[in-house]
């Protein structure tokens, strides 16, 4: 499920971005922001689920 994927790529991106800030660990800046782009483009397949569904109802 879309929204499961949402949840997952987040706290991933929170777990990097913390190491990046706290522990100035320059692989996971590069993580954190891949994460960022993941939940992109899980973002937009959630807003057209989200849309198909409202039309549908």
């Amino acid at each position: 499920m879309t929204h499961d994927q949402i949840v997952s790529a987040y706290e991933n991106y929170l777990a990097e971005n913390e190491s990046f800030e706290t522990k100035n660990i320059k692989a996971a800046a590069a993580r954190a922001r891949k994460a960022l782009g993941e939940l992109q483009k899980l973002a937009k397949v959630r807003r057209a689920e989200i849309q198909e569904r409202k039309v549908n109802m």
